[in-house]
């Protein structure tokens, strides 16, 4: 510490020595000794001079006289004069001629008298330097006895300027000369108060004041706009020296939080200068507000002990703010900066006012490390979706096209564009960070598209938001348009899937088709030319003007489909002659598959909107598909056998025609046929060892019935694959003539753990999860508000009086660190490994 002040004394002695020094021709350290006509001559305008009137000296004065001797030079600073004057025997004047005038000290301005001192009352070096500025800044520097008086100047002071509140024991002492001295300099900047009334103390909230000690409050009033709303106060916790409060004024002054953009290594802060450790809160774009809050939050609980900065990860390219939150810079030089990951502030203040905490929390994190490689080294871990997002979890992923929102900014986001898309995630969970890569693929095959808006929310940090939106599961997608209840994605999570869907769901479902040229419009897939690639079928509901409750199955039908397919209504006078020339009559549907120019009519003999919805959902898988993983659950919903054709490949056209005939001449929903490429979907090697404990030669056709039995046959593979030998084969699998080449169990196919129970694991980690509201004493105000972001310079600062301003605007302060990323050491805890649940 004793370098510190070294560094920075110099430059406060000569800002007194520039604020307050004027020359004085002849002016020595000696104790200048006139008569009083020479004194009274000397006099100038405006410039202070403390006088000691006396005919001879006399024992009992000469300790006075020699304190007197001593002030010179102090007072010289400040441009106040000593003198002693020598009066004649016959003067009988004011000062010279009666008996207690001699044994007191007179202190002038120009020709002006301002004070009389009794000769006791400056009894050293201390009293008198104290007592004469103490008089000079009558204006500067106000007396108070009573808690009314306080109050009014406080009152007086809100909005406008800070008070600096002094209590000392006594006047004339150490400390009221260090408070005076600092006065001098900064009477101008803030209104000091001082008091000996020790009651006071007490009424300006300290705790158990000790009225032997001289203590001294900072009031920033100026923040306080409302005369209801008290001032906050920062106290000084060093003795009341004149560098002390010196460098807790400087402090006071300093912006509350300053902003980086830069190397923190090359950051210098008025903290740093006066030896004070410098806290980085590291941000990001997506976050700032709430980083912001944060960082002013733990500003005002260091006040006077570090210094906070705002850095951002996005502007300054260090692959160590990656993995880190914090970062601690110590004014020692040579000393690097430490890169932390902490979980809320409390942590940080324990940081600054117990520096041994630092070793141990790297410690700490050296072990996490340690234990994590390990981790890596394991051959397979339990949840393939864990460990594909632990491999990848070092790739930052492109999320500049995609709206982070939090509480205060989810509401306006949702006006912002005519469909807004908010992805639901919880930042530690390894399915939802699979899912956000999606997403960000997402984000940028829509990218310019008009109208379209994705965003996310966080709802570990943001538990409120996603209760709001019933958002009882992660992740969830939600489309948001103007108006509208919200449409939530039910479908596969693939980036195909997920961009079809956002674009299909642009389309009114049921669109409401006014003539019959319109209708026959849609039928050919006439459409926007941004859909044509999402689109595969049309269906059409046709109805007369009668068919109301049709009608209304139909659009709650169409509401629950929408996004996934593109739905017509019709139901003009003329829709009989539109729904005969398809060979049905209303209610029917019209189906119209992209790249068929035929029309499928089907006849609605139900009239619910689940039997509506099924029957679509139905009609629209293909005759003859391809099985992958993201249509198979739609086809295992039908519980139908499965007649499938296994290929390296894909299939020949003769098998393809044949197997395209058998489908089209089955029974309505008798079994599901269908064929596997295995090149395309490699899983299906695993299936075939589970049907035949090694993989057959290639094509193969497979009957399995999940649903009933689990038994697997075999077509003879010394038979073509065509539609006669098919339906034979299938007549003797009927007949039981055929044995199966296996029985698959009758187990449930479950994963292999339990599912992750999130509101458990909410509960348990509650004081993780939820912002936390707990304060320390003097934390009553609530935190500012910042002001929007806007383009930063390599530093912008902000002043606690600025910042201070915004501080009623804000429900809470943030205790917890969650605008960081990394999301705290507690996430990586609790994904490592799925079995530790």
């Amino acid at each position: 510490m004793p370098a510190q002040k070294d560094r920075w004394f110099p430059s406060f002695s000569f800002l007194l020595f520039c604020a307050s020094f004027i020359p004085m021709l002849g002016s020595t350290s000696v104790l200048q000794e006139l008569s009083p006509q020479e004194y009274f001559s000397s006099l100038q305008a405006g410039r202070a001079s403390l006088a000691y009137f006396s005919h001879n000296v006399s024992p009992g004065a000469q300790p006075f006289l020699e304190q007197i001797e001593n002030s010179v030079e102090a007072l010289q600073d400040y441009g106040i004069s000593v003198v002693k004057v020598n009066c004649p025997k016959e003067d009988v004047s004011r000062y010279c001629g009666k008996e207690n005038a001699l044994r007191k000290a007179y202190l002038f301005r120009g020709n002006m008298l301002i004070r009389e001192f009794p000769t006791d009352a400056l009894f050293d070096v201390n009293s008198i330097v104290a007592n004469v500025l103490f008089a000079l800044l009558f204006n500067e520097v106000k007396y108070v006895e009573t808690l009314t008086d306080l109050q009014n100047i406080e009152n007086a002071l809100k909005g406008r300027s800070n008070m600096v509140f002094v209590y000392v024991p006594a006047t004339g002492t150490a400390e009221h000369r260090a408070v005076m001295e600092v006065a001098f300099v900064y009477g101008t900047v803030h209104q000091f108060v001082l008091t000996t009334e020790a009651t006071l103390l007490k009424d300006t909230g300290s705790d158990e004041p000790d009225a032997s000690s001289a203590r001294l409050l900072f009031c920033h009033c100026q923040q306080a706009t409302d005369v209801a709303q008290p001032c906050r106060k920062t106290p000084l916790e060093q003795d009341l020296t004149v560098l002390n409060i010196h460098r807790h004024l400087k402090l006071m002054g300093a912006p509350l939080v300053t902003e980086v953009a830069e190397d923190p290594e090359k950051v210098s802060t008025v903290h740093l200068q006066l030896g004070l450790p410098l806290v980085f809160i590291l941000s990001q774009k997506e976050t700032y507000e709430a980083d912001r809050r944060t960082a002013e939050f733990l500003a005002w609980q260091l006040l006077g002990k570090a210094g906070v900065a705002l850095l951002s990860r996005d502007l300054v390219g260090l692959n160590v703010l990656l993995r880190s939150n914090v970062a601690l810079k110590t004014p020692d030089e040579g000393v690097p900066i430490k890169y932390l990951v902490l979980e809320d502030t409390d942590e940080v203040i324990t940081l600054v006012e117990d520096k041994s905490k630092v070793e141990q929390i790297q410690e700490d994190e050296d072990e996490e490390d340690e234990d994590e490689k390990e981790n890596d080294n394991q051959d397979v871990q339990d949840d393939q979706v864990v460990e594909a997002v632990s491999r990848d979890k070092k790739r930052e992923l492109p999320l500049e096209q995609i709206l982070t929102l939090t509480e205060e900014t989810f509401h306006s986001a949702m006006l912002k564009a005519a469909q807004t898309v908010v992805l639901f995630y919880a930042s530690w969970e390894a399915v939802s960070l699979a899912v956000l890569q999606s997403y960000a693929e997402v984000a940028d095959h829509l990218k310019g598209v008009q109208g379209v808006l994705l965003s996310r929310v966080n709802c570990w940090d943001w538990p409120g938001v996603c209760t709001t939106e019933n958002v009882t599961q992660f992740p969830t997608i939600k489309i948001y348009k103007k108006g509208e209840q919200p449409l939530m994605y039910n479908g596969m999570l693939g980036t195909e899937e997920l961009t079809s869907f956002i674009m299909l769901s642009r389309v009114s479902c049921p669109l409401k088709l006014m003539t019959i040229d319109e209708a026959e419009g849609y039928l050919r897939g006439e459409l926007p030319s941004e859909l044509s690639s999402y689109h595969h079928t049309s269906v059409l509901g046709v109805f007369s003007t009668a068919m109301s409750k049709a009608k209304e199955a139909f659009i709650e039908a169409g509401s629950i489909l929408s996004g996934h397919v593109t739905m017509g209504m019709y139901f003009e006078d003329d829709a009989l002659a539109l729904s005969r020339k398809y060979a049905v009559s209303p209610p029917a549907l019209l189906l119209a598959r992209s790249g068929d120019r035929s029309v499928e009519g089907i006849a609605l003999s139900k009239e619910s909107a689940q039997d509506i919805v099924q029957m679509i959902r139905y009609r629209l898988l293909d005759t003859f598909p391809e099985i992958t993983v993201q249509n198979l659950p739609h086809y295992l919903q039908l519980r139908k056998p499965f007649l499938i054709l296994f290929s390296d490949g894909d299939i020949g056209q003769l098998e393809s025609k044949e197997m395209l005939k058998l489908a089209k001449g089955i029974p309505q929903q008798a079994f599901v046929p269908c064929w596997l490429n295995l090149r395309n979907t490699p899983v299906g090697h695993g299936v075939l060892k589970a049907y035949f404990a090694t993989v057959p030669s290639l094509p193969v056709l497979v009957w399995v019935n999940l649903h009933a039995g689990g038994q697997v046959f075999k077509f003879p593979p010394e038979q073509s694959v065509t539609e006669t030998n098919i339906l034979s084969w299938l007549e003797k699998l009927k007949a039981g003539l055929e044995i199966p080449s296996s029985t698959l169990s009758e187990e449930d196919w479950k994963p292999p753990l339990p599912a992750y129970d999130f509101l458990q694991m909410m509960d348990t980690t509650a004081p993780e999860f939820t912002l936390r509201a707990s304060y320390r004493h003097g934390d009553g105000q609530e935190q500012q508000q910042p002001e929007g972001s806007e383009e930063k310079a390599t530093v912008r600062e902000e002043t606690p009086e600025e910042a201070g301003v915004k501080a009623e605007k804000v429900q809470s302060p943030g205790r917890d660190l969650r605008g960081t990323a990394p999301r705290l050491a507690g996430r990586e805890k609790q994904a490592k490994r799925h079995s530790e649940l």
